[in-house]
């Protein structure tokens, strides 16, 4: 079954650095959209970074262009969120999602369980 574990998320200081992982599991690592999403205490989920369908590209929020860097590592099944001169309004849960597009119209979800990232002084 489709497993994804977050890892590396904490407590730091604003303008400090984290780096969270994302460990695949159970399907065909390269064949899926990766991305990263995060939530914050009543908003919604909000696509933070994700490469595009090709695995190649790469898009991420205007809130975080400049700061973060998306990147995978397919011989180890593991995504990666470098997250730079972090900012309070940075605080929120963070998810690893695993897209499978099986056509323009049908598309299957997959989240892993979150890591709390909070940024404060």
């Amino acid at each position: 079954q489709v497993q994804l574990v977050e890892s590396g998320g904490g407590l730091v200081q604003p303008g400090g650095s984290l780096r969270l992982s994302c460990a695949a599991s159970g399907f065909t690592f390269s064949s899926y959209v990766m991305s990263w999403y995060r939530q914050a205490p009543g908003k919604q989920r909000e696509l933070v970074a994700g490469f595009t369908s090709g695995g190649v590209s790469t898009n991420y929020a205007d809130s975080v262009k400049g700061r973060f860097t998306i990147s995978r590592d397919n011989s180890k099944s593991t995504l990666y969120l470098q997250m730079n001169s972090l900012k309070p309004e940075d605080t929120a849960v963070y998810y690893c999602n695993a897209r499978l597009v099986m056509s323009t119209t049908m598309r299957r979800d997959y989240w892993g369980q979150g890591t709390q990232v909070t940024v404060s002084s």
